[in-house]
């Protein structure tokens, strides 16, 4: 048998689902995060081989704006 009513476990539950959309939600914060900062590791790489120092600037003045 079920040592737990069925109403708490509900309620239970329900506030178990909202935990995990909390910390899903955090999770896709980092992951975008991680993303933008690839996209910026990507901007720099690419000008610094290029020798491009004005696309340099603009992808570190980007980055700091998204800060």
């Amino acid at each position: 048998m079920n040592p737990m009513p069925s109403s708490r476990r509900v309620r239970d539950l329900e506030e178990r689902v909202a935990q995990l959309e909390s910390e899903i939600a955090e999770l896709r914060r980092h992951h975008l995060r991680v993303a933008e900062l690839a996209d910026v590791m990507t901007e720099l790489v690419l000008p610094l081989a290029d020798r491009d120092p004005d696309r340099v600037e603009r992808a570190i003045a980007a980055f700091n704006a998204s800060l």
